[in-house]
């Protein structure tokens, strides 16, 4: 049986603190994310790309930029309100909208030449061909 105390929750609270910081000292792949909101997004690699889809509900392709820099990926844009009307009155507003920037290190190497994005039913996708350098190669090992 636990004891329930005044400082439970403090060393809970100690141990994510201690978790964040941990994250960040190691480098967490993920960069800045600035604005009001930001895109979820997934990050996988299949056997030629590197693949980034991320949610961009209500959004216009002509709001969204998307660039890869020095293995960075990064996509930003601006996420639009609908204008209200005077004699609207409302009940719940739980969606958000602003200005947004993310960014995501890329743990290998692409060609930023050759990058296309997809933008449907809300989800851009990003393909970025990885270089021929990253691709795995069995070395073979010699004896003396």
């Amino acid at each position: 049986m636990r004891t329930i105390g005044p400082l439970n929750g403090m060393t809970h609270l100690r141990k994510e603190v201690d978790r964040l910081f941990d994250r960040i000292w190691e480098g967490e792949p993920e960069l800045a994310s600035l604005g009001e909101w930001k895109p979820l997004l997934d990050l996988k690699e299949t056997k030629d790309f590197m693949v980034v889809t991320a949610e961009m509900p209500g959004m216009d392709l002509k709001d969204i930029k998307v660039t890869v820099r020095e293995g960075i990926l990064t996509i930003e844009g601006e996420k639009k309100q609908l204008e209200e009307e005077k004699d609207e009155k409302h009940y719940r507003m739980e969606r958000s909208f602003g200005s947004f920037s993310r960014s995501v290190r890329l743990p290998l190497a692409v060609d930023a030449t050759k990058v296309t994005a997809l933008f449907k039913n809300g989800l851009i996708e990003v393909k970025m061909p990885k270089l021929a350098t990253t691709k795995e190669t069995m070395i073979p090992i010699k004896t003396e």
